[in-house]
């Protein structure tokens, strides 16, 4: 797993068919510019700012932009954090254009919003203009400088790398109000896309919760926890817990082959964490990937049983666990661990470790070393 600010789009995805899309953008320079986050996690809410609300105006254009282009698109929510943006998009029908080219679009028209309020021309339009002799220009730009193609020359006509030092050289005001980049989380059924909607609307109050309660809401990028690196979000103080208790399931019984979570044995297993919890000092690891260690995994959230959850997936500077583990982080009784560089650990009785059945033993090795570890989580990157 590497430090990236995005994720890196979805293989072997068409960006031009349909499919509905989270997308995220970030203010450069993280600036509050949109707006400001209240702090009653109650009754959350950002105040706008102009920009903020200009942003949003944009947002709801969208499919009327988009029409005159030939694509058929819809917006289903959208939330202007401080520093951020979130939207949910759609695509009906296959498109002349891609997702990148509409997500452009909307940055450009963002950017001119807030160029106009400055009373400045829109940065793809206006000529470029530097002080050639400044020791600080680059050699490409001096040259275009010098030869006074500055004049005619458009910020749009410049490559992404040549627009990154370009803008450089400015003051903030002239850059961009997103960074270049973006996310998009693909939607795969009706289910995930409401859920991507709850989680637009849910922004402000995570982000409330979050600034209120750093100890149990801490995200880590880079911690050593006994001889692996993981990615972490919750609460680490539950590494520190005198008892922790992996719950390990096959999915069939190894007699009666009947799935294991139906069998006396799993009753058996299950009273006894269960008792451990209540009888304090423990934590439940697991990674929940068979049926009875899922059931056990949703039975801790439910319940507010403390529990250490390992997950295959990556976390990067702005994953979020779903409503139901960031509650539970909130209350202090999670910790979700994603170790780095899964699919490099050993092979599993030959099959390749990028595979589910070498992950799934993988990350069972992983929470028996979390059971055994009684040292200190080495916190090496936030």
């Amino acid at each position: 797993m590497t430090n990236r600010s995005y994720r890196p789009r979805n293989p072997g995805h068409d960006y031009y068919g349909t499919g509905t899309y989270l997308i995220t953008l970030v203010v450069s320079g993280r600036e509050p510019l949109l707006g400001c986050l209240g702090n009653d996690a109650t009754n959350p809410e950002v105040q706008l700012s102009p920009l903020g609300k200009a942003v949003q105006q944009v947002w709801k254009q969208t499919p009327e932009k988009q029409a005159e282009h030939g694509n058929h698109v819809v917006v289903h929510a959208c939330i202007c954090m401080p520093d951020h943006f979130h939207g949910v998009l759609e695509v009906l029908e296959p498109m002349r254009w891609s997702l990148g080219d509409i997500v452009q679009a909307f940055k450009a028209a963002c950017t001119s919003q807030w160029q106009y309020a400055q009373g400045l021309l829109n940065s793809t339009n206006r000529p470029i203009s530097v002080d050639w002799k400044s020791p600080r220009v680059p050699d490409w730009l001096r040259e275009k400088a010098r030869n006074h193609y500055n004049e005619g020359t458009l910020v749009r006509s410049l490559s992404k790398k040549q627009r990154q030092e370009y803008y450089a050289l400015l003051g903030r005001e002239r850059r961009p109000l997103f960074d270049d980049n973006y996310d998009d989380t693909v939607c795969l059924d009706n289910r995930q896309r409401e859920a991507m909607i709850a989680y637009v609307q849910d922004n402000p109050r995570r982000a409330i919760l979050r600034r209120t309660l750093p100890d149990v809401m801490q995200r880590c990028l880079h911690v050593q926890i006994g001889g692996h690196s993981y990615g972490t979000f919750g609460n680490l103080f539950l590494l520190r817990w005198a008892n922790k208790v992996q719950v390990q399931c096959h999915r069939k019984h190894p007699i009666s082959g009947l799935p294991y979570e139906e069998t006396a044995d799993y009753a058996s297993q299950h009273a006894q964490w269960e008792t451990a919890i209540l009888d304090g000092a423990t934590v439940i690891v697991t990674p929940g990937i068979s049926r009875g260690e899922l059931l056990m995994k949703n039975e801790c959230l439910e319940k507010g049983y403390p529990l250490i959850h390992i997950q295959k997936d990556p976390i990067g500077p702005y994953w979020k666990p779903e409503r139901q583990r960031f509650d539970a982080c909130a209350n202090g009784s999670l910790l979700v661990l994603a170790p780095w560089e899964l699919d490099r650990m050993d092979a599993v009785a030959g099959v390749p470790s990028d595979t589910d059945y070498s992950r799934f033993h993988n990350l069972n090795h992983l929470a028996a070393e979390i059971c055994n570890f009684s040292g200190n989580a080495k916190i090496i990157r936030n």
